[in-house]
Parts: C-alpha cells; sequence; structure tokens
C-alpha cells in the first residue's frame, strides 16, 4: 500500500452508492497533474463518512486534495495508448472551504487564548 497526497479538480459529480452489506461509500474522479506535466485520472472511493460528505458537496471542475491509499494502475485508451491511472480510497479530502474554515476556527481560539 502507497500512502499519498493528490491534489486536483473533480472531474464530473462525485456519486453515493450503498455496498451490499448496507455501508455507504462515495465514489469520484480526480483530474490531477503529475510531475512531467502529464495528467492522469485519480478514481477515489471514500468510505469515511466526513471524507464522503466533502466529496458529495463538490461540484464539478472544484479543487481539492485528498490524502489516502493508492493503488497505480494503466488503462488503454481508444488509440490503444496506454495511460497511468491511480485509484485511491481517501481518508480525508480537503477544500478551499475547509481551508476557510479552519483558519476562522484557529482565528478564534487565537482571539479567546488573548
Amino acid at each position: 500500500m502507497i500512502d499519498g497526497l493528490i491534489a486536483g479538480h473533480l472531474v464530473g459529480l462525485a456519486e453515493t452508492r450503498e455496498g451490499k452489506n448496507g455501508t455507504r461509500f462515495a465514489l469520484a474522479k480526480v483530474k490531477a497533474t503529475s510531475g512531467d506535466g502529464e495528467s492522469l485520472i485519480v478514481n477515489v472511493i471514500a468510505f469515511a463518512t466526513e471524507a464522503s460528505a466533502a466529496l458529495m458537496a463538490l461540484d464539478d471542475g472544484d479543487a481539492l486534495a485528498l490524502a489516502g491509499a493508492l493503488t497505480p494502475k494503466v488503462w488503454t485508451d481508444k488509440q490503444g495508448n496506454t495511460r497511468p491511472a491511480l485509484d485511491m480510497v481517501a481518508t480525508q479530502v480537503l477544500t478551499a472551504y475547509h481551508a476557510a474554515r479552519k483558519q476562522q476556527t484557529l482565528a478564534e481560539q487565537g482571539k479567546d487564548a488573548r
């Protein structure tokens, strides 16, 4: 297992599904850019309640960062070219909304500490 941190943009909308045992999870696709400038798709699944809720609150194209377990994959496009991809089991999702809320909370705690 590889632990990773991915930053990118949501492709389409996340969706919620229910497993055979009744557990709910979210699925999403994220477009990230590799070090050489090539884009790759990260297929994301989130079982954690907070991570799932964060994915479901986003719109197509919204920026986000994800942390979790990564599995490298390869897929073949319609022209027969192989391309890299990643599967991620996300445990944490961070968006601009979360960052602003955290900064506000820290600022409020700083005021209380004075």
